[in-house]
């Protein structure tokens, strides 16, 4: 899902958020050491003015960025499927025949990418097995006209599966995988990482706003189904990936007392549960938006999509 244009001027990326009556922009560049967050930055805008996400683009000069952007999990799916044994160039025609009955929309309507899950690094006989990205084109049309006419040079079109792989990489140790686990107002979304590699993405049907829920009787359930979820996550990456180790579990940055979950699955999971500290692997701007940690929440993945590394797909 790239979408390239000639505008490529400094180095990183732009990440551009915009939904109902706020835009997040999120400028991620490359550092001595380690990436650098140069700001996290939102605006409020008027969904009914066509030139207000225009005005807050010429505030951070989108135009001399490289600018991506996160598709909303509704508009996406995320189909595994086995790596057909064709050609390069028939790949995505390939992947189309077999996930045609696996959407609920004529294929025909469908834009596709793939993601490459690598194979056993020690000769195992897991099968080749690839993701696909599916989304409606109407979806990633909509996407690009209202970009066009913010006149953002849009180059990718990127997904939180794959911008949580991006965060969770600079956390990694050499041959050890992490499991990370993050929850924001679309829900919940778990992700195994090996070798800067995503190898399984799935998603919870949670939202944050039960998991911080004021009594704790009210949260029990929440963190109940969290703690199930990753442990059917674990068992079934384990039978599948049995080349892999996993090191850890990060979680994600949450608003307390939804930070209590984390003592919880330490409990309960075999693995170390550690919080994902975004700043122990990123330099971070002195900034309100990033130096409450719980709010880190509302940027993680668009620091994600801003962390893109060119040889990458999606």
């Amino acid at each position: 899902m790239a979408f390239f244009f000639k505008q490529k001027t400094l180095p990183g990326w732009l990440a551009v958020k915009a939904e109902g009556e706020r835009a997040q922009f999120a400028y991620v560049r490359p550092g001595e050491k380690r990436p650098q967050v140069v700001y996290c930055e939102a605006r409020a805008i008027d969904p009914a003015d066509p030139r207000a996400l225009e005005r807050a683009g010429r505030e951070f000069d989108a135009h001399r960025h490289r600018v991506t952007t996160l598709m909303a999990p509704r508009d996406y799916q995320l189909l595994v499927v086995e790596a057909p044994t064709v050609k390069a160039e028939e790949l995505r025609s390939a992947i189309r025949w077999r996930i045609k009955d696996m959407i609920d929309f004529h294929v025909d309507d469908a834009v596709i990418d793939v993601l490459d899950i690598p194979v056993a690094r020690n000769g195992a006989t897991r099968g080749h097995s690839m993701a696909a990205v599916v989304s409606r084109t109407a979806a990633v049309q909509g996407i690009v006209a209202r970009f066009e006419a913010a006149k953002l040079p849009l180059e990718v079109i990127d997904i939180p599966d794959t911008a949580q792989r991006n965060v969770a990489a600079l956390f990694e140790s050499a041959e050890r995988g992490v499991v990370t686990l993050s929850f924001d107002a679309d829900g919940g979304l778990i992700t195994f990482t090996s070798g800067g590699e995503l190898y399984l993405a799935r998603r919870i049907d949670l939202a944050v706003g039960q998991l911080a829920a004021a009594e704790e009787t009210a949260r029990a359930p929440a963190f109940e189904r969290a703690l199930v979820e990753m442990q059917r996550s674990l068992d079934h990456f384990e039978r599948q990936f049995r080349d892999v180790t996993v090191s850890k579990v990060l979680l994600a940055p949450m608003p307390q007392p939804a930070e209590s979950l984390r003592a919880y699955l330490r409990e309960n999971l075999y693995l170390p549960v550690e919080e994902l500290a975004l700043e122990s692997v990123v330099d971070l701007p002195a900034t309100r938006a990033l130096a409450d940690r719980a709010n880190q929440m509302h940027w993680l993945k668009l620091v994600g999509a801003g962390l893109r590394s060119e040889a990458k797909a999606l």
